[in-house]
């Protein structure tokens, strides 16, 4: 392969791969390629002047039950190959890599492999460990009873102990099917295509799981991962051929042609509404159900299909001034719109949805007469053109921006056609708009288009399910008790042999997770691969008036404008500050200037790419008492909107308009919010509890947005608290207009002349103040909440960024994460995950848990860490390794939408290039001997805060540990 890029024409070969099309995507600066490998596999690669290379192999997977097999079989390729028989090679390969994303997901049809970097030597080493994995396996025996399932005794040399149902996934599931999201995503498939693959669980029901077998789960990568079944994508500035040599080599030379049927059919039409109720563990019977409407739509392989779809669904659900949304919010019903509420592509056949959460299930049929009736109102009175013009203008501006903000900005490219390729569709429709664009707008112009959408393919269409979650408080309880009787069941004709079988396996399996691999044959890099520099992006800088500084950063922003306003808060009331999110959440969701919520919504939605408003809380570098907290508003636009952005963020800076309904309807979607993320996110909300112990700077993030944040929502929408919060707001707005502000304004050169007039004219930097928050008691923390499994933290009060110990803990906390907690928390102990974390702006150490089957053993697992930091088994790869994986968090992905972000504002926080460069200079001469030293220091068990999030009471496993939780039912 010796073709150039400008050589290169449809038809052209390159090796055995056949170029189909070639066409250039003028609007990011990008040429898209499309190729076929005699094999089948097809290929689309995007070469743009990015240095962050990316890859992604994906396979259509459909599961035909719900054992989670195309789940499971994600975690077990991963973990041994054929080049790489290592136990965990893509664990051992995270802190080897200077990776900018690397995971493996699994849809409810297809499975994916990506993976970023900037350092080209990194892209081929992961791209060769990438390669065997999702091809040749091992898939050994013990993997699969590690990650899938296994029966193991509590003592697991002791028959006589009880006999436990164990495995990653067993236990991640159960973790993930307590959230009422995933139930409503798993019975949405299930409800609308119950003939398909989507019916199935591809994650695993936890009941089901146990129902897969080795030799299965062998069958099915035999008949899935092959690649006449694989889409393949590459991303960055390299030829193309350097991509497609070692795919051929490593990958497509050792295959021959198979003739694979994989494909999904379409789903048979409903004759009638169909309704469907599902039971969901929760003790809030009162508010704690959702009810959502669902359609069959139409195939999610046509991109004009997918266009109009998205466009309607944004128009109807996008924005708070949005007519269905509004209508469900405004009904009292409920508290917020229902998990599932939107347009989904992601199946064969599309799916549009809408419902409300927080309600009682008796109000299901309510909810369904009120979605119903409002589309029927809405297309009958007919939808303003300018809510599609909006809408469209939100799709326009988020094709144009260029941002790593969230996902790096080359897989986001290929996920906008990921899911509708394998389906048939056309990849470079869904990145070239403009054909579409131009006949939606015919479409439009002939009269009624989405008002006939939604009367002939939403209100005539048969094909529609009403999905209602019941809370059930005992199902918790019930779910134990058939986990036992199963466990019962399979055991209940054991023999001598069979318990000695179990018993067999389990002390193998430890045997094998105790032995050391020999991960050399595994690639790597170097220090001398890592960057000793930081960006230095430019800005002017000029203070303006005392406390007021701008800054102004010329970037390639692709014709976006962004604008960022940062005010100190220390001179707000302890009151106040308890309240500053709220805030922060209501005041772009309320009214500003003359416009009620419904008008600035609409005002946003047309003029910019959204506006928001965030609180922060930190430390300064040089110590930790030195606690600054802040609300920043953020927004931006295309630069011809560019004033009016400014205008927006100046009239919620000085006249926002809150009202006491309103602000009602927003406390009980936060609460609704907050409730949902226990399950997602237990693990933050655990170290929330732990670090509030230890640091002004914590206690007042888990005042702010921890579980005492979630309390205090609860009291205030159980009590009609609205008046008294709307008071507090008031004051805050007042308070807010004398803040120390810093602002910044990011763009092309030619809009950095932008009149920030509206937004600095009324800001005086007068105020002054310092923040002392009261620190929680030194007491183990624990809350209890409807879930199958736990969440565990330990944390440690450490230094500032700029004492000499903190790029010491930072490596510490890579080596016990990748080398101790991986093994002993999710190998050996099952939990999804096991973390170690270091905040060095922060000054706080922890170690987590995540969906963790344990309690007490997780504790010892944690106590346990000084002997694995002093044992003698640490080697000096181990070290460079774990330097290398710290060196990463150093390093992020920018793109020219926070570049100078980073940048302006670190600079006035104090966390300057010099001091981030001394920072990475102190971590790369970082030595064992610091390592076991600032343990030894910082780490000690007198030091120790504890938080929990579980089931049911932790005391009774811990007390004689001595740790006694304060427990407390979330």
């Amino acid at each position: 392969m010796n073709t150039t890029l400008t050589t290169l024409a449809p038809g052209a070969r390159l090796g055995r791969y056949t170029v189909q099309r070639i066409q250039t995507l003028p609007d990011i600066d990008a040429t898209f390629y499309e190729l076929r490998h005699d094999l089948g596999a097809r290929h689309v690669h995007i070469s743009r002047d990015d240095d962050n290379l990316t890859f992604c192999v994906s396979f259509p997977t459909v599961p035909s039950d719900s054992t989670g097999v195309a789940h499971i079989l994600e975690h077990i390729v991963l973990a041994g190959s054929k080049h790489y028989p290592v136990k965990d090679p893509f664990f051992s390969m995270l802190p080897r890599s200077l990776n900018t994303f690397m995971n493996a997901l699994t849809w409810s049809d297809h499975t994916a492999y990506p993976f970023s970097t900037r350092n080209e030597k990194d892209f081929f080493n992961l791209l060769g460990v990438y390669l065997d994995a999702a091809f040749f396996p091992l898939m050994r025996k013990e993997t699969f009873l590690r990650e899938a399932w296994r029966l193991e005794y509590a003592t697991i040399d002791d028959s006589a102990s009880e006999l436990k149902l164990q495995g990653v996934v067993y236990n991640e599931m159960k973790g993930a099917m307590a959230s009422a999201s995933s139930q409503m995503y798993r019975a949405l498939g299930k409800a609308l295509y119950p003939d398909l693959t989507y019916a199935n669980n591809s994650g695993g029901e936890p009941r089901d799981i146990p129902n897969l077998t080795w030799e299965g789960l062998r069958a099915f990568h035999a008949r899935h991962y092959h690649p006449s079944n694989a889409y393949f994508y590459t991303y960055g500035n390299l030829p193309i051929e350097r991509f497609l040599e070692p795919i051929e080599a490593q990958v497509m030379s050792q295959f021959e042609t198979l003739d694979l049927d994989v494909s999904i059919p379409d789903q048979a039409n409903f004759a009638e509404p169909r309704t469907l109720d599902l039971p969901y563990a929760s003790s809030d019977t009162e508010k704690g159900a959702q009810s959502l409407v669902a359609w069959k739509v139409s195939p999610s392989h046509e991109s004009f299909d997918v266009l109009r779809w998205n466009v309607l669904a944004d128009v109807l659900l996008g924005n708070p001034a949005a007519p269905l949304r509004r209508a469900l919010i405004e009904s009292g019903l409920g508290s917020a719109t229902a998990d599932g509420t939107g347009y989904h592509e992601d199946f064969r056949e599309g799916a549009f949805s809408a419902g409300l959460k927080g309600l009682s299930a008796d109000k299901a049929e309510q909810v369904e007469e009120l979605v119903v009736e409002t589309l029927r109102a809405i297309a009958d009175e007919g939808i303003p053109a300018d809510l599609v013009d909006a809408a469209i203008h939100q799709l326009e501006l988020s094709r144009k921006e260029v941002s790593n903000a969230g996902w790096p900005y080359s897989l986001k490219l290929f996920f906008r056609f990921a899911t509708t390729w394998q389906f048939g569709g056309d990849p470079l429709r869904f990145l070239k708009l403009g054909e579409d664009l131009s006949r939606l707008q015919r479409e439009r112009q002939a009269g009624d288009f989405f008002e006939r959408m939604i009367r002939d393919e939403l209100l005539v269409n048969p094909h529609r399910v009403r999905l209602t979650l019941v809370p059930e408080p005992a199902l918790a309880e019930r779910t134990e008790a058939d986990e036992r009787a199963r466990i019962a069941e399979m055991s209940r004709d054991f023999t001598d042999e069979d318990k000695a079988r179990v018993v067999g396996e389990a002390v193998e399996l430890a045997r094998l997770q105790e032995a050391e691999d020999d991960t050399s044959v595994l690639p790597t890099l170097e220090l001398a691969d890592i960057p000793r520099t930081v960006p230095r992006t430019e800005y002017d800088a000029d203070d303006i008036k005392p406390g007021v500084t701008v800054g102004r950063s010329a970037q390639p922003t692709s014709g976006l404008v962004y604008l960022d306003v940062q005010l100190g808060v220390p001179h707000l009331t302890p009151e106040q500050l308890d309240v500053l999110p709220l805030y922060a959440y209501a005041v772009t969701r309320s009214g500003a200037g003359s416009l009620d919520y419904v008008g600035l919504a609409r005002r946003i939605e047309a003029h910019t790419g959204g506006v928001g408003a965030s609180t922060s809380i930190g430390t300064g570098p040089d110590d930790l008492g030195d606690l600054r907290a802040s609300l920043t508003f953020s927004g931006k636009a295309l630069s011809r909107n560019a004033a009016e952005l400014v205008a927006i963020l100046g009239d919620l800076l000085t006249d926002p308009k809150f009202d006491e309904e309103r602000l009602s309807q927003l406390l009980r979607q936060q609460r609704s919010g907050m409730e949902a993320g226990v399950v997602s996110a237990g693990h933050v909300y655990a170290r929330g509890l732990a670090t509030a112990q230890l640091s002004p700077a914590a206690a007042l993030a888990e005042r702010q947005d921890g579980l005492t944040a979630l309390a205090r929502l609860k009291q205030l929408t159980d009590e009609q608290g609205a008046p008294s919060v709307l008071r507090q707001f008031e004051t805050i707005t007042e308070a807010l207009k004398s803040a120390r502000a810093r602002v910044l304004l990011t763009g092309q050169k030619e809009d950095l002349q932008l009149d920030l007039t509206p937004v600095l004219a009324p800001l005086t930097g007068a105020a002054t103040g310092l923040l002392r928050p009261e620190l929680r008691a030194r007491t183990p923390q624990a809350r209890t909440t409807d879930v199958p499994v736990s969440y565990h933290a330990v944390a440690y009060r450490t230094v500032p960024y700029s004492h000499p110990d903190g790029p010491a803990l930072l490596a510490l906390s890579t080596l016990l994460a990748s080398k101790y907690l991986l093994r002993e928390l999710r190998e050996k102990g099952g939990a999804y995950g096991g973390f170690a974390t270091y905040n060095a702006q922060g000054g706080l150490f922890t170690m987590l848990s995540y969906r963790d089957p344990h309690t007490r053993r997780t504790l010892e697992v944690y106590r346990g860490a000084r002997d694995f930091v002093h044992g003698g088994t640490i080697s000096a790869d181990d070290l460079k390794e774990a330097i290398l994986s710290a060196s990463s968090n150093l390093d992020p992905l920018t793109s020219p939408d926070t570049i100078a972000r980073l940048r302006f504002f670190g600079d006035l926080a104090g966390y300057t290039p010099d001091k981030q460069e001394a920072f990475k200079a102190r971590l790369l001469d970082v030595t064992l001997e610091d390592v076991r030293r600032v343990f030894d220091t910082y780490l000690r068990e007198e030091n120790a805060a504890y938080g929990t999030v579980t089931g049911k009471d932790p005391n009774p496993e811990t007390a004689d540990l001595g740790v006694v939780y304060e427990v407390a039912r979330i």
